[in-house]
C-alpha cells in the first residue's frame, strides 16, 4: 500500500533534523524485525520521542504505526497527518477500540510503537509501564521491541520551551533485543522484564552520550541521581 503521507513526513523531519544539526546516534537497529509484526517499546522524555523511535526503524525499512492520545488526532493540524500515516487513536475512557485496532496491525503484520509511561517523564526517568505492549504481544503472537532514546528532551519536553535553535543537540537512540511474550506467562511478569530491559537501554545511552550540562543553569536536562536538577520521581507526583 502507498504511503502517501508518511514518507513525506519522514523527509521533512529529517530536513528539519539537519537543519537543527542534531547529532543523531543510533546503534541496534538490526534488532528490529525486516517482516513481521512487532511491539516497539521506548521510555518517553519528549513531545518528539514518536519521531526518533520511528527513525529507528527505518534502516529495516520498516514504518511504525504509534498509539498516541485521541486530542492529537483531533488538531487541525497534526490530526489529518496521523491518520494519514496510519497511527492509531487512542481515547482513554474507551481504550478497547485502540486495543482493538492496534491487535489487527500487529496481525495483518506492522510494527506497533507504544510508549508504556503513557506521559512524559518529567524526572527523566522510568515510570511504572502499563502492561497493554506485553499483552498485545501475547495476543498478536509478536516479540516486543525494547529501546531507549536520551536528549530528546533537550529539545522539547514538558514545562520547558522548546528548543528548535542550530544547537547541535545530540540524541542517542539504543535498540535492544526482541523479548518474546508467551502466552503462558502473566502480562505483569513480562512487563516487568521488559522495563528492565528499557532501564538497561536507557542506561547505555545515558553513559554513551557525548556531552554534559555546560554550567549550573544547563543542569535541568540531568536526572537528580546523576547529579542533575531535574524533579525527582517523588517531587513530581507531589505537586501533581
Amino acid at each position: 500500500m502507498a504511503e502517501l503521507v508518511y514518507r513525506p513526513v519522514i523527509g521533512a523531519a529529517r530536513t528539519f533534523f539537519k537543519a537543527l544539526d542534531l547529532k543523531i546516534d543510533t546503534q541496534g537497529s538490526e534488532h528490529i524485525p525486516k517482516t513481521g509484526g512487532a511491539v516497539l517499546v521506548s521510555n518517553h522524555i519528549s513531545y518528539l520521542d514518536f519521531i526518533f523511535t520511528g527513525l529507528a526503524a527505518l534502516p529495516q525499512k520498516r514504518l511504525v504505526r504509534f498509539m498516541a492520545k485521541e486530542s492529537v488526532f483531533l488538531h487541525k493540524v497534526s490530526g489529518p497527518l496521523m491518520r494519514g500515516m496510519k497511527h492509531i487513536p487512542v481515547d482513554r475512557k474507551q481504550g478497547e477500540d485502540a486495543y482493538a485496532h492496534a491487535l489487527a496491525s500487529l496481525r495483518s503484520g506492522e510494527i506497533v510503537g507504544v510508549f508504556p509511561e503513557a506521559t512524559i517523564s518529567e524526572s527523566f526517568t522510568l515510570k511504572s509501564f502499563k502492561s497493554g505492549a506485553a499483552r498485545l504481544a501475547q495476543e498478536a503472537g509478536v516479540p516486543l521491541i525494547p529501546m531507549a532514546l536520551w536528549g530528546t528532551q533537550r529539545l522539547w519536553t514538558k514545562g520547558r520551551p522548546r528548543n528548535f535553535r542550530r544547537s547541535h543537540i545530540p540524541v542517542t537512540i539504543r535498540v535492544g533485543e526482541p523479548l518474546e511474550a508467551p502466552t503462558d506467562q502473566y502480562a505483569g511478569a513480562i512487563t516487568r522484564r521488559l522495563r528492565e530491559r528499557v532501564q538497561e537501554l536507557l542506561e547505555a545511552a545515558q553513559r554513551a552520550y557525548p556531552v554534559r550540562p555546560k554550567d549550573a543553569s544547563d543542569t535541568w536536562w540531568v536526572p537528580s541521581h546523576l547529579g542533575g536538577t531535574a524533579p525527582t520521581a517523588a517531587e513530581v507526583r507531589e505537586r501533581g
